[in-house]
Parts: structure tokens; sequence; C-alpha cells
């Protein structure tokens, strides 16, 4: 197994422990009055991907089922004003992703 291999596993492992922890913080959190929302990003136009050519910004955009693009940073906030505005939102985990599904490895 290679180096990039095994990053992408223990990122993998990372995030499913934060999406697992949402709603039992939420819970517990909830006495202080405090919500917990986990957003769960797709591909996502970031200083990062700026820096690939631009090819590979339009193949990992044209994976994206709908809208066949990344994601833009103010689509990224508008979601994050829209949980803040909303009192009812807790405990739960948002994809903001097109329903792209990355391929196993």
């Amino acid at each position: 197994m290679g180096v990039g291999v095994s990053h992408r596993r223990a990122a993998n492992a990372a995030s499913k422990g934060v999406v697992s922890l949402t709603l039992p913080v939420a819970r517990d959190l909830a006495q202080h009055r405090i919500r917990v929302v986990t957003v769960a990003p797709g591909i996502f136009l970031t200083p990062m991907l700026m820096g690939l050519p631009q090819a590979a910004q339009d193949s990992l955009g044209t994976q994206v089922p709908h809208p066949r693009r990344l994601g833009r940073p103010e689509e990224y906030a508008q979601l994050v004003e829209s949980i803040i505005a909303n009192p009812m939102l807790n405990g739960e985990v948002i994809r903001l992703d097109g329903a792209i599904r990355m391929a196993p490895r």
C-alpha cells in the first residue's frame, strides 16, 4: 500500500468519526443551548484545487452528477448561513456535494 492510500484511509476514518460524533455531541451540548451541525462538502473550488491545471479542475467537476462542476465557496457560505438562521437544525450531517460519491480506491 502506498503512502497516499494510507493517508486517504486515515482521512476517511477521521471524517467518519466526526460524522458519528455529531448527534451525541449535539445532545450533550443541548443543555448549554449549543447546536452541532456537520457539513460534509464534496469537491469545492479551494485555493489548493485552484493550483491544479484547468484540465484537472474540469475533470473533477464533471464527476459531480448535478450541477456538473466544482462547488463554489459562496455556496458553502450560503449553507452555513441557513444553518445559523434555522434554530431547529441540530445533530445533523448535511452533505453539500452535488450527489457525488467518491469511489473506493
